[in-house]
């Protein structure tokens, strides 16, 4: 489906689907987009390197296995930044983006141009407050100490929402995008990676910061999270998200559409556990597409994707791609019999 083809542009076509107001068709999430749009900030602290062990610019080393589609955080006792969580200001040195002067000429010259008209303008914030904390620590020394440190845990993540603040500020000064992706998984396949009391305690406030920030200065917010994340999403409203990109089946999406009553927008629902691996086959990828399109999209405010952005095994994401494209396209019509 090219853009000829389109009834209405998929801009407006994507603010229909997140309202429940009409939408005219389905197809894949990055039509509505033309994808993210790359910034200064998203690569100039990272330095992530293919077969290397590279640092970012908080000091977190990254591993980036030949062959694999990313890097991931690799860190031991010697690679940890903060080894002792009550002196964390001790390891911590901050790359406030305000240091990023580069670039940003460029930048808002491509963002001038960009056609809005058809498209939504969508910046990108990798790793949000939870994500960055483990980053910082590794994984088990941040769940000991979200339990058994809040107060230094607190005084942490205060810094981490300083730091994202000023990173949205930066973006919408010089770019105004219409929607900001963030990004924090909160949880695995199965639940939470913490209670949703202690979530409540130590994450939510400072989402309240940096998501009333992004909404003050009148820009969406597409928080991703591929991960159960449903004992939370009355609080995931009260942080004013617009869109839940990530949501996975095993939330029970259809429970969660009853509880949110169009509260706020999912986009997700593709399986990739079905069909992502070695000895797939084409005919698995489309079922699974067509029926996550037609056990969630009916009851309104939902774009179906695949959660974590792209299928791991190549060849299967222009599958995809296609499914979305030509089973999307007369959807509604067929809705409305």
């Amino acid at each position: 489906m090219s853009d000829y083809e389109y009834p209405i542009p998929p801009r407006e076509n994507y603010l229909r689907l997140l309202k429940n107001e009409d939408p005219q068709y389905l197809c894949h999430e990055h039509i509505y987009t033309n994808g993210f749009f790359f910034d200064p900030l998203m690569q100039a602290f990272s330095q992530r390197i293919e077969g290397e062990i590279t640092q970012d610019g908080w000091g977190v080393s990254w591993k980036w296995l030949e062959g694999h589609v990313a890097a991931n955080p690799h860190i031991t006792e010697e690679t940890k930044v903060i080894k002792d969580i009550t002196q964390w200001e001790k390891y911590v040195t901050v790359p406030w983006p305000s240091m990023v002067t580069e670039g940003w000429e460029e930048t808002r010259a491509r963002a001038d141009v960009f056609d809005r008209e058809n498209h939504i303008l969508m910046c990108c914030s990798f790793g949000g407050l939870f994500e960055m904390s483990h980053f910082l620590m590794g994984f088990e020394d941040a769940l000991v100490n979200y339990l058994l440190e809040p107060e230094a845990m607190t005084e942490l993540l205060t810094l981490l929402a300083d730091y994202k603040i000023e990173y949205m500020k930066m973006l919408i000064d010089n770019i105004n995008p219409d929607m900001v992706h963030f990004h924090d998984d909160w949880g695995n396949k199965r639940d939470l990676f913490m209670s949703p009391d202690t979530w409540r305690k130590m994450i939510k406030p400072h989402y309240e910061r940096i998501y009333g920030y992004i909404r003050s200065r009148g820009v969406m917010i597409q928080h991703h999270a591929d991960c159960v994340c449903a004992p939370i999403v009355e609080d995931m409203v009260d942080l004013g998200i617009d869109v839940w990109q990530g949501i996975i089946p095993q939330n029970n999406i259809e429970k969660v559409q009853r509880v949110l009553n169009g509260r706020m927008a999912l986009q997700g629902g593709i399986d990739g556990a079905v069909f992502d691996f070695a000895d797939w086959n084409e005919a698995d990828v489309r079922k699974e597409v067509r029926r996550a399109c037609d056990d969630y999209v009916p009851a309104g405010y939902f774009i179906p994707c695949i959660p974590n952005g792209f299928p791991l095994t190549p060849g299967i994401n222009d599958v995809v791609v296609d499914e979305m494209n030509t089973y999307g396209r007369d959807f509604f019509v067929r809705l409305k019999g």
